[in-house]
């Protein structure tokens, strides 16, 4: 089983029991305000279900990791990434609010990014960040991702089209032994 660590930080695979957490993130406004529109409770469980089997690098479904701290076992988020290409896969990252602003976001991208360009066979990595979640596209800027541009009316959400910032970092740019966040 794939498990990544850091020094806060354990990442392993959605289990089952991983249920509540994951629509807890799904359901809580603040935290799909850039993502998507509230959705019934059976197209989340659909989501969570589609994550759910096992993954290898290659796997057409997301590779879907709860991040928890590691001294009490508390999940803060989940993030992974999903193959667009053979060697190109695009990140993703969803955070509780009170795991938000505490380095934990770049500390289990950090991981991910390591594990991807190191036993993933990925030679570039992109990021999809809704206009407007300065957050997210800093974040990403932090662990080195450089913004590409910008899709005009890319992603129809809160009742308007929104454009999209497209990043991305490649093998070759990638600085593994960065400073940690926190």
């Amino acid at each position: 089983m794939l498990v990544l660590t850091t020094p806060r930080l354990t990442c392993s695979p959605l289990r089952e029991d991983d249920w509540p957490f994951f629509l807890s993130l799904q359901q809580h406004p603040d935290v799909m305000r850039y993502v998507d529109e509230a959705r019934p409770v059976a197209a989340i469980r659909q989501t969570f279900d589609s994550r759910l089997p096992e993954w290898t690098p290659g796997s057409p479904h997301w590779l879907c990791l709860v991040v928890r701290e590691t001294a009490t076992q508390t999940p803060l988020g989940v993030t992974g990434y999903v193959h667009r290409e053979a060697d190109c896969a695009e990140v993703g990252f969803l955070f509780a609010p009170e795991a938000q602003g505490k380095g934990f976001a770049g500390e289990s991208l950090r991981a991910v990014c390591d594990f991807a360009f190191t036993q993933g066979a990925i030679r570039r990595l992109i990021a999809t960040v809704t206009v407007g979640n300065v957050a997210s596209r800093r974040l990403l800027e932090k662990v080195g991702f450089i913004l590409e541009g910008e899709l005009r009316e890319s992603y129809f959400l809160a009742g308007r089209w929104q454009n999209d910032w497209i990043l991305s970092l490649l093998k070759s740019e990638y600085h593994h032994d960065q400073p940690p966040f926190g």
